[in-house]
């Protein structure tokens, strides 16, 4: 069944006087389903901050999506899925040439939704059951008893399964800050990821090295070089993703001198080579 692609760009807000900035999405458009999906592909989309009145778990089929919140900056990658519970303010951006399968549920249908994004790694299970859960638009109008009951029964025994998945979370964010000198810093870094040194940061925000590495272990509980590390990993991770890109381009455009010391740690961060990770994420043999 072809399901017509959605963004929260063109969904209808919710009337909330008291979040004039940060609107309320409602991807039922009034309906009444308790579950349902949608699929997004197309040009690259910034989503604005919002929040949905359901909890969301996002399956990248192919290209890269982002989602910060206020507490961190998330990467998911194809073959991994992002949970959103409902309420929880964020944004998207959704990279060139990406397509996405989501699957919404009314809060009544997950007993723990926690109160934060999470990415976890989509089992071929749940990978199957979210493509074709599409057939159930979200904001589908009530059809026959009988095709209500299917639904219903289907989205009950995906609502277990993520559930269970859950608890098995994939390390795939990076943290943010409030505090102006830091969350400069983190930008900065993110934005020089080629060449970027930490006197380079620095001098950017204008303190000391020795305060700025104070400053990142006080806010955020790791250094900065930890989290210039994580950075390249993560960036990484969604330029090997893009067709055609190969590890040696990569290497460098995260600012890594050499092949072999970028794929040590590419290696150590992700559990997998960055070869054998751009075939399994193209779906290609080894």
């Amino acid at each position: 069944m072809t399901v017509s692609a959605l963004s929260d760009r063109r969904l209808p807000v919710s009337a909330n006087i008291d979040a004039p900035r940060r609107p309320v999405i409602e991807l039922r458009r009034g309906g009444q389903a308790l579950a349902g999906s949608y699929l997004y592909e197309g040009d690259g989309l910034i989503t604005g901050w919002h929040s949905h009145e359901v909890h969301q778990i996002e399956y990248a089929v192919a290209g890269v999506v982002e989602v910060e919140t206020d507490c961190a900056h998330y990467l998911l990658p194809p073959q991994q899925a992002a949970w959103i519970p409902a309420g929880l303010e964020h944004q998207a951006v959704m990279n060139p040439d990406v397509k996405t399968v989501a699957v919404m549920f009314d809060p009544s249908m997950i007993a723990e939704p926690g109160d934060r994004a999470r990415i976890i790694a989509v089992s071929p299970l749940i990978r199957e059951m979210m493509i074709y859960a599409l057939r159930w638009p979200i904001d589908r109008r009530p059809g026959s008893v009988h095709a209500e009951r299917v639904s219903e029964g289907f989205f009950a025994t995906l609502a277990h399964i993520v559930t269970d998945a859950l608890d098995h979370e994939a390390p795939l964010s990076l943290p943010t800050s409030d505090h102006p000198i830091v969350a400069t810093a983190l930008a900065y870094t993110k934005e020089h990821l080629d060449s970027v040194t930490v006197a380079d940061v620095s001098r950017a925000v204008a303190v000391s090295e020795r305060t700025l590495r104070r400053l990142f272990s006080d806010t955020l509980g790791l250094s900065w070089r930890t989290y210039l590390l994580h950075a390249r990993m993560l960036r990484a991770m969604a330029l090997l993703a893009a067709p055609g890109q190969s590890v040696q381009a990569t290497s460098s455009a995260v600012g890594f001198d050499n092949l072999s010391s970028f794929t040590r740690s590419f290696t150590q961060f992700c559990g997998e080579t960055p070869s054998a990770y751009r075939r399994r994420v193209a779906g290609t043999p080894g």
